[in-house]
């Protein structure tokens, strides 16, 4: 499988803006800017797409690990916050919400730290990724 994206850039940095596209076209001609990456802008930016890109990567592989264990969870709710310093991404902290009807604590944060460890966005990240996973 395969996935592409194309991001057009015009102008300098910080006066510059771009436009994100997705081969799916969820995001099409979808704008980004310097305001939106490093201020208050109101255009998406590369760490929000990161950051929505490993919630939604850590929910579906821990949907499946919890299943091969034998649970079907009700709600998976994972924020994803990225940190953006010094011109690197320095960690990706996800923080759980999940109704898993069934579960011991001690199953479900197994469960959460393998997903952890083996999303594919995870996986490609190099930086320290922190789980914080509340079963509710």
């Amino acid at each position: 499988m395969k996935r592409t994206a194309t991001a057009i850039w015009k102008g300098a940095g910080k006066t510059g803006s771009g436009q994100l596209t997705t081969q799916s076209k969820v995001l099409n001609n979808t704008p980004y800017d310097y305001k939106s990456r490093f201020e208050d802008g109101i255009y998406t930016n590369p760490e929000e797409l990161v950051a929505a890109a490993h919630a939604g990567c850590f929910n579906m592989k821990l949907s499946f690990v919890l299943g091969e264990a034998g649970f079907t969870p009700e709600n998976l709710e994972t924020t994803a916050e990225v940190a953006l310093e010094n011109g690197a991404i320095t960690y990706s902290k996800l923080i759980l919400k999940a109704k898993v009807p069934g579960i011991s604590k001690e199953k479900f944060q197994q469960c959460a730290e393998d997903a952890k460890a083996n999303c594919p966005i995870s996986k490609l990240l190099n930086t320290k990724i922190e789980l914080e996973a509340t079963l509710l």
